[in-house]
């Protein structure tokens, strides 16, 4: 039986016209009748590295009886000279976040897909005991199981305390093997009780991937990457898909 958190998360391809920029990861989430597309703001538009595409892909299943079969769905990132994504901010600065809502109509009718919603959040103020073992949902390097359209789950453990802002940002720290491409994907806990589970997902969105964090000090030549990678609390999802 096919897990059902691999059916939250997407393949995420950028693109400046026709030319193709970058992987990265996605995942689905619904609020009120609405779906969003949630990954990574760098990946729809990052000014220190100079990318900034124009429209983005994710694929699609859409075959409940065939999972080889897949479509991709292209997301235009400008309407009318406008971002069409949702980013927000706090006190220290912009989150590297970004929610675009979906037309759940201009969707392949037989698309299939997971989302999360807003029960499966974990807030900052959630008690997750430090060193709990997470999974990060994704496409690494665009790795990926290439016939049955499907991402790779890697361990994380909680490296930071959950509810404390690392270095006053709105993120918390895992420590986890990853690699570009995986930027955007849900950082995912098992839900403890079967009884609270929401749209048949027993997973807490505890935040989302966004990248690696290193020491610039760092002798590479002696000492090995620190191998740890900041989420951005998930709750900032809730501020991004209100209407």
């Amino acid at each position: 039986m096919l897990e059902s958190i691999l059916l939250t998360a997407t393949r995420v391809l950028t693109f400046a016209g026709q030319r193709p920029l970058t992987n990265a990861s996605g995942f689905f989430f619904e609020r009120d009748g609405k779906l969003f597309l949630v990954t990574s703001r760098h990946v729809v538009f990052d000014e220190p590295s100079k990318h900034f595409p124009d429209r983005i892909e994710i694929e699609l299943h859409n075959d409940a009886e065939n999972l080889s079969a897949s479509t991709y769905f292209s997301i235009l990132l400008y309407r009318h000279g406008k971002a069409a994504w949702r980013q927000g901010s706090d006190s220290a600065g912009e989150i590297d976040v970004a929610a675009i809502e979906l037309d759940r109509f201009a969707l392949p009718k037989s698309a299939i897909f997971n989302a999360f919603s807003p029960g499966h959040i974990y807030g900052p103020h959630e008690e997750v005991e430090i060193g709990s073992s997470l999974l990060v949902v994704g496409f690494p390097l665009g790795f990926h199981d290439t016939l049955h359209h499907m991402p790779v789950v890697r361990h994380a453990a909680l490296a930071s305390s959950f509810g404390l802002r690392f270095q006053g940002e709105g993120y918390f720290l895992t420590d986890a093997r990853t690699h570009s491409g995986t930027s955007g994907a849900p950082v995912v806990i098992k839900h403890s009780r079967l009884d609270k589970v929401d749209n048949g997902l027993p997973w807490k969105l505890l935040g989302v991937h966004s990248a690696r964090l290193d020491v610039g000090t760092r002798n590479i030549k002696i000492d090995e990457a620190l191998g740890l990678n900041c989420a951005w609390y998930a709750d900032i999802l809730m501020t991004l898909t209100r209407t």
